[in-house]
């Protein structure tokens, strides 16, 4: 109810071995401002506004800019909606199956 009920979800990580939190937001609905850096650009694709997590100025401009842009906000949750769709527990389970499989 907390990603559900949000104007948008700001997670500027320095480091994120997979970003979950990113794919919790967009399957709720709220739009994502995250990093541009590790493995987030490639979770969040187009569905979200991507910014260097060490610029404050950059950062403090883009949640300025979501706060005050309700197309925007409109556009990245639509976006991620479908953006999620791409990503699945049994498609993970399928991916670790057959590296095992190919390993033993």
């Amino acid at each position: 109810w907390l990603y559900a009920g949000a104007e948008f979800l700001v997670f500027p990580s320095l480091y994120e071995g997979f970003g979950l939190p990113v794919l919790e937001a967009m399957a709720c609905g709220c739009p994502v401002l995250t990093s541009s850096v590790s493995s987030l650009p490639e979770v969040a694709g187009e569905a979200a506004v991507l910014v260097d997590p060490t610029d404050d100025r950059a950062l403090s401009d883009a949640i300025r800019r979501l706060a005050e842009d309700r197309p925007l906000r409109d556009r990245l949750r639509a976006a991620g909606l479908e953006r999620v769709q791409n990503f699945s527990w049994s498609k993970t389970a399928k991916g670790y199956r057959d590296v095992l499989s190919r390993l033993m």
